[in-house]
Parts: structure tokens; C-alpha cells; sequence
């Protein structure tokens, strides 16, 4: 039997991984996985950075724009759906890319996810009218008290996390951090996990001229459409939430674009530490020629 191979491709936003994973899906001919759950959703495509028509076009993509951000979706209903599609994937071509700075969709694919309760639907639309109404630091702080393992481990500064925790802990009486699993998933492929990275002044250039680049290419059109549904979790995120202040007149828009360049470079900083703890990951720099990297790659997989 043929072994099967995921190459999963980490690191910081706009270090250059999108255009690593069309190189390295070209090169074995195979099919890319995103997993970054942002990219998701259709209405987002610029302030995501999604993949253009052109880069679509240079190799097979899954799970890009094939939502709306009115449609609820988590990591679970992910990997349950990329495990499947792998599986197809893998009858045809023995390696597979995915590629995504979404620390936790990664290990639900790479790892597999907790065995988490059900969730009480009105517990969670509670919380998310809370976290509208009364902002994310008082959902912070609930979970400081209910959970302060939990508050302490995951990124704090991201609401669908804490609420993910949150309406854990309010649905079953227990700490979400009980449930976590203390070992993988056995999964049908071997994971060979390459991570993009740079100097941390280069990291924060890169995101800078990102952020420019996207206010010149349409970006505030962009939040504009999505303006009356601004309340949706999906929009709760960085480069959509600080120009929702903007057009709703509470900040300038000079203050609002430092302010998505500052919070970019914070969650870049949370992506690095995040993957930073798979020690088995192959870090590159970010202008390492793409035949070196594939060099590396070659001399964990033996193809059939």
C-alpha cells in the first residue's frame, strides 16, 4: 500500500504561503486544502487575502469562498469535512497541501479535535449577544472565572475561542479545559508540517504594505457591503471589525487602518507562537528558493 502524505504549510499571515502551496501543488501535481478559516467565506475576499482568480486557476483549491457569513460553521463541522475529503483526495494523489494560519483548523486536520459536549444553541446566541452588547472583555473575564486553565491556553484575544469555551462550560457545568484530549488522533496519512518565517521587522513591513495594498485595491467598499451584517461572528475579525468603526463614525479612518496594521502584527505574533510548538515542524525562511524546500520535503516521502 502507498503511503499517504499532507504537507501542511504554516506560519504568519503574509509570509508568503499561498504562493508556496501552488508551487509545491504543481510540483506533485496534486490539490490544495485551505485552512484558514477566514478564506471561507465569499463576501470576504480582500481582507482575507484570499487567493485571486489567477492563483484559483494555478492549482485545485477546497474550502475557499465556498461559504456566507451568514452560515455558522466551526472547526469541528472542518475537520470532519476535510478528513473526508482527504480520503477522496488521497484515491487519486498520493500527496495533498494544505496550507493556512489557522492554528487550530491545522491541528484539527493534523491532530484531531476533543471529544467536546453538545452545546445549548441559546447559551451560544446569549454570548454572542453579550459579546455585541457588552464587549469581549466581559466574556474574558467569565471565563477567568469558570476556567482559568482555559483562559491562560487559548487565544484569549479571539471571541469565537472564548466563546467556544465559554458555552462549553455553561452547557455541561465543567471547565472546557477538562475536556481536552491528551493524545492525536490516529489519522490515514503521515503529516509533514513546513513553516514559513522571518525576521520580525520583515514580518510587520510585509503585513504593513498587505494592509495598504488592501485599502488600495477596494477594501472599504468591501466592508462597506457587509456593513448591515456586521454583527455576524464571521466579520468579527481583524481588517473588517476596526473599518466597521470607521464608516459607523466612531474613529477616523487613518486611526482605523493603524489600528488593523497593529492588530494584524498582534495576531501574526500569536500565529508564530502557536506554531511554534509543534516541534516536529521544518522551519524556512521565508526567501528560501522553493527547489531547496522541495529538497527537504523529498527526504521524508517516499513516492510510488
Amino acid at each position: 500500500m502507498k503511503n499517504k502524505y499532507l504537507i501542511s504549510i504554516v506560519g504568519p499571515t503574509a509570509i508568503g504561503k499561498t504562493a508556496l502551496s501552488i508551487k509545491l501543488a504543481n510540483y506533485f501535481n496534486t490539490e490544495i486544502i485551505s485552512a484558514d478559516s477566514r478564506q471561507f467565506y465569499k463576501e470576504m475576499q480582500i481582507g482575507t487575502a484570499a487567493p485571486t482568480p489567477s492563483e484559483l486557476a494555478a492549482a485545485p483549491h477546497h474550502f475557499i469562498k465556498h461559504l456566507s457569513v451568514e452560515n455558522y460553521y466551526n472547526v469541528g463541522a472542518f475537520e470532519n469535512d476535510a478528513i473526508a475529503l482527504l480520503k477522496t483526495l488521497h484515491e487519486e494523489h498520493q500527496v495533498v497541501i494544505m496550507v493556512g494560519g489557522s492554528g487550530l483548523y491545522v491541528n484539527a486536520v493534523t491532530k484531531g479535535l476533543d471529544d467536546l459536549p453538545k452545546v445549548d444553541i441559546a447559551i451560544r446566541e446569549q454570548l454572542n449577544t453579550r459579546l455585541q452588547t457588552d464587549g469581549l472583555e466581559v466574556l474574558q473575564f467569565q471565563l477567568k472565572q469558570l476556567d482559568p486553565k482555559a483562559y491562560q491556553s487559548i487565544a484569549i484575544d479571539n471571541p469565537q475561542r472564548v466563546i467556544r469555551a465559554l458555552e462549553v462550560c455553561l452547557s455541561s457545568g465543567k471547565p472546557y479545559s477538562s475536556f481536552l484530549k491528551g493524545k492525536d488522533k490516529v489519522r490515514a496519512f503521515k503529516t509533514i508540517t513546513i513553516g514559513l518565517t522571518a525576521d520580525r521587522a520583515i514580518i510587520y513591513d510585509r503585513i504593513n504594505r498587505r494592509v495598504d495594498l488592501m485599502i488600495d485595491e477596494g477594501l472599504i467598499d468591501e466592508v462597506k457591503s457587509l456593513q448591515s451584517k456586521q454583527e455576524l461572528n464571521a466579520l468579527n475579525t481583524v481588517g473588517y471589525k476596526e473599518l466597521f468603526k470607521y464608516l459607523n463614525g466612531e474613529w477616523d479612518l487613518n486611526f482605523a487602518i493603524s489600528e488593523i496594521k497593529k492588530n494584524t502584527r498582534r495576531f501574526a505574533k500569536r500565529q508564530l507562537t502557536w506554531f511554534k510548538k509543534n516541534e516536529d515542524t521544518l522551519w524556512f525562511d521565508y526567501s528560501t528558493p522553493t527547489e531547496d524546500i522541495i529538497e527537504a520535503l523529498m527526504r521524508g516521502i517516499k513516492l510510488v
